[in-house]
């Protein structure tokens, strides 16, 4: 019973070991595709937010301004427009919509 208990652990550690790499190299990549934008205009009534941004790649989009909605009306609580900021986008229900954003480093 001990031994088994023993292989138990093992396992767990080494699977845990193997995992670790997995979810840091996962975590880059979300990073990774947060694109660099500054908030120019916050419209708290149509839940739309305005950016001026870099390429954003995963929807093959060039850098411009343009008006985005936010998944989240809470999303526009938190910055103002000048606010440096890193956010994914995706195109949801045929509108592209802001789908996470945090304040840039």
């Amino acid at each position: 019973m001990i031994r088994i208990r023993k292989l138990a652990l093992a396992v767990t550690l080494a699977s845990a070991a193997l995992a670790t790499p997995a979810l840091h190299a996962q975590a880059q990549a979300s990073a990774a595709a947060l694109t660099e934008g500054e908030v120019r205009k916050i419209d708290k009534e149509n839940r739309k937010l305005t950016l001026r941004h870099a390429e954003i790649k995963n929807i093959d989009m060039p850098a411009m301004t343009m008006v985005f909605e936010v998944s989240d009306a809470a999303m526009l609580d938190r910055f103002k427009p000048g606010d440096k900021v890193r956010f994914a986008v995706s195109n949801e229900r045929g509108k592209l919509t802001v789908t996470e954003i945090q304040p840039a480093p």
